[in-house]
């Protein structure tokens, strides 16, 4: 299958050069039993063919072999969309040639006459899988062999430096083909989307819970989100932050539609301010949230709540009050984000696109003390919440939620 790599048919990465194919690799799908690992890959591949949909990526064929999934297309945004696709650890825009040492050394010697300039240094990266009577290291000679002639016959002083080279050509020759590629897009990682069921998010809009939920989604999580709305202590700005994060996220999810609950939850914040303790707003707020969530969950036939809280981050978020929050609720809650710090979860939401929507203003809670509760006692929480008729109090909110397709 020898191909002119200057066919206009072809697709360009990032160095100029017309492409055939979009290589993706993956990581902990591999190590998975077989009968898991196939149904991951097809999940993984159905994933990828979605985000390719949902940016109007033409492609021919997706095929799969062992540890690789082949996207053949003349769109050179493939490499980049595929690599956004959870599961995925890194793609390359490759080109296609015969299995064998000869057509390996032709595309490379083609590719290094124009890639590798007067006075750069090059090298050669070879692999192989499936039957050859070639070794790698076979590859890699004959590979770089061609180049250097080639080059010489250019009037270049060729110089091979395989420690730290100024260009490299990537060799991949499998079972039926070989590829040849210049460059790898890092993949976000994870495990596909959809593997790992569905878990309820609570999303306030601001940078933590976005980015609480994105993590999760890479494990594989489906997501509900779950916004509680305080109004009227809260402005209008939170409610319609909040949702475009949703929609920010919806957007690393193509081929699947969030389920977003809206609920009431000022009227509940009204009766914590009249009745309890004012200092334990915060704390009787998130665990009527998580009340509220873990209806949802059930209905949903979810399997967990996910929160943005992060330990000590703020006055309501410390290890004492984060006990107090759950203390007897059998409710399974997850807390990716328990142990980032500021930086970190800032840079998180700049990579998935919710830093610039979290960051807008949508002033602040009204209903929170002006000395809010830091170290709860867990035992004092559930007295304060027999002042309420917490039951009752989910089963308004609830039957007031709007369910919404963002």
């Amino acid at each position: 299958m020898k191909r002119d790599y200057l066919d206009s048919e072809s697709s360009y990465s990032r160095y100029g050069v017309k492409t055939d194919v979009v290589i993706v690799r993956y990581g902990e799908l591999a190590l998975k039993s077989p009968g898991v690992r196939n149904w991951y890959e097809k999940i993984l591949m159905k994933n990828i063919a979605a985000m390719l949909d949902s940016r109007d990526i033409p492609y021919s064929l997706m095929r799969r072999e062992w540890g690789r999934i082949f996207i053949e297309t003349t769109d050179p945004r493939a490499s980049e969309a595929a690599a956004d696709v959870f599961g995925v650890v890194s793609t390359s825009p490759a080109l296609i040639t015969e299995p064998n040492l000869e057509g390996a050394a032709e595309t490379c010697a083609l590719l290094g006459k124009d890639l590798i300039m007067e006075g750069e240094s090059f090298a050669i990266r070879a692999r192989r899988s499936g039957n050859h009577p070639f070794s790698s290291t076979d590859i890699g000679k004959t590979c770089g062999d061609a180049v250097w002639n080639e080059l010489e016959k250019e009037g270049q002083n060729p110089r091979v430096d395989l420690s730290s080279p100024d260009k490299e050509i990537f060799v991949e020759i499998r079972q039926n083909l070989a590829y040849i590629f210049l460059e790898t897009v890092k993949g976000v990682g994870g495990l596909p989307l959809g593997t790992q069921g569905n878990m309820v998010v609570l999303i306030s809009g601001g940078l933590d819970s976005p980015v609480a939920a994105w993590l999760m989604m890479k494990r594989g999580v489906m997501i509900t989100p779950v916004y509680c709305n305080n109004s009227p202590y809260a402005e209008d700005a939170a409610r319609e932050r909040a949702f475009d994060c949703i929609r920010q996220l919806q957007k690393w999810a193509p081929g699947y539609q969030f389920t977003t609950y809206e609920i009431p939850h000022g009227p509940n914040l009204r009766s914590f301010i009249e009745t309890c303790n004012r200092k334990n707003t915060c704390l009787l707020c998130k665990r009527m949230m998580y009340r509220e969530a873990y209806e949802v969950m059930k209905k949903e036939k979810a399997s967990g709540i996910i929160t943005g809280s992060s330990l000590g981050q703020v006055a309501s978020q410390t290890a004492a009050n984060m006990h107090a929050e759950i203390y007897q609720l059998a409710i399974p809650i997850y807390h990716p984000l328990i142990s980032f710090d500021k930086t970190e979860i800032m840079d998180i939401a700049r990579k998935i696109g919710t830093y610039d929507i979290s960051s807008r203003q949508a002033g602040s809670c009204g209903a929170v003390p002006e000395r809010p509760e830091i170290g709860a006692n867990y035992d004092l929480i559930v007295l304060e919440e027999k002042k309420l008729d917490s039951e009752t109090m989910v089963s308004n909110a609830l039957k007031a939620a709007k369910i919404l397709k963002l």
